[in-house]
């Protein structure tokens, strides 16, 4: 009796031990059901519902993966500002803003609360839709990129004339960075700049969408890395030390290593046409090496997100057009890591 109740203890504390580390690796997924709770609404005292819908399309057949039920998700696109949060092939959330333009990028962070940009303000809500923290763009700026910083601190980049970084604390309410950047006068406010990022080593990457170049920066805002790429519309620092890009102009994406030499490469005609994707702006790095990538789509065709292996193979596409609109960013919740820890995350 003795044994085996050491036995069945043994075999507790393996449980234990296998499935923890898991379930803390991925500690957005234990959020999802505050989303779902009682006294959610459906719209909250910050949102404004949106126009209807554009797109009507049946979801063609046949496509790899599992459609909605592939990924848990937070997504968002250009030319239709609702907000999704998706799990098991289901909307279990959304967030509203109106018409106009236009959502850019978002974060759910580790305390649940989900961090966006919408062009004219960048917020902070919970998942009960209270908005916590919100800045405005002043008249004549716009906001297309933030980024967690711990749950205190956001960067962000205000495009204007001149165009501005900015590390604020939103507890203490103090701007602790702000940098003016290097722009084309003659490309106007709006496409300066859209994905920039913090890095853990303490960087910023600057993609400059119409100079098309890629520069890294030092803490005091030394260049200490460039890259010349046409229409970099996304940057980020991978783990491995390589920086993968996003060229909206050439529909491409890129990983550069340190020195500068191309490693990898996707384009549309890298698949099979069927397969292919009309345009890029963003992409995110799986922890499994697979490679998303966030598609706009053109007017309710062609695929919004498609995932490949490092050999190019797709092994998901969602077309779902008669759910969703167009896909500019998508964060993977059952990604490893801490969202709002530099590094963590490479989306």
């Amino acid at each position: 009796m003795r044994l085996s109740l050491l036995l069945l203890s043994a075999a507790v504390a393996f449980c234990i031990s296998s499935f923890a580390p898991a379930d803390e690796s991925t500690p957005l997924m234990k959020l999802l059901d505050r989303f779902t709770a009682p006294g959610v609404p459906e719209l909250g005292p910050g949102e404004t519902a949106v126009p209807p819908r554009k797109w009507d399309k049946p979801i063609p057949d046949g496509l790899p993966g599992h459609g909605l039920s592939e990924h848990p998700m937070l997504y968002i696109g250009e030319g239709y500002n609702k907000m999704y949060l998706i799990n098991a092939g289901k909307i279990l959330w959304t967030y509203s803003t109106g018409g106009g333009n236009e959502y850019d990028d978002v974060w759910m962070l580790s305390n649940g609360n989900i961090l966006f940009t919408r062009m004219q303000y960048i917020a902070e809500v919970t998942p009960e839709k209270q908005v916590i923290w919100r800045y405005d763009a002043p008249k004549g700026t716009e906001i297309h990129a933030c980024q967690p910083i711990g749950l205190d601190k956001v960067l962000f980049v205000q495009n204007g004339t001149p165009p501005k970084l900015f590390v604020m604390n939103i507890k203490s309410k103090q701007t602790e960075v702000e940098h003016e950047l290097p722009f084309n006068p003659k490309s106007g406010v709006h496409p300066q700049f859209r994905r920039v990022r913090y890095t853990a080593q303490v960087t910023y990457l600057v993609p400059f969408l119409t100079m098309n170049q890629v520069i890294e920066y030092d803490k005091d805002f030394k260049e200490i890395w460039k890259y010349e790429v046409k229409s970099p519309w996304a940057a980020i620092r991978l783990k491995n030390g390589n920086t993968l890009i996003t060229d909206e102009k050439d529909i491409s994406t890129i990983e550069v290593n340190p020195a500068k030499e191309k490693v990898w490469e996707l384009k549309p005609t890298d698949l099979p046409e069927a397969q292919r994707f009309i345009n890029t702006q963003s992409c995110t790095r799986l922890a499994n090496g697979n490679t998303i990538i966030c598609s706009r789509g053109e007017n309710g065709k062609g695929p919004q997100l498609v995932e490949v292996t490092r050999d190019k193979k797709v092994v998901w596409i969602l077309n779902d057009w008669a759910h969703l609109g167009p896909a500019t960013a998508v964060q993977i919740l059952d990604d490893p890591g801490i969202p709002e820890n530099p590094g963590e995350s490479e989306h």
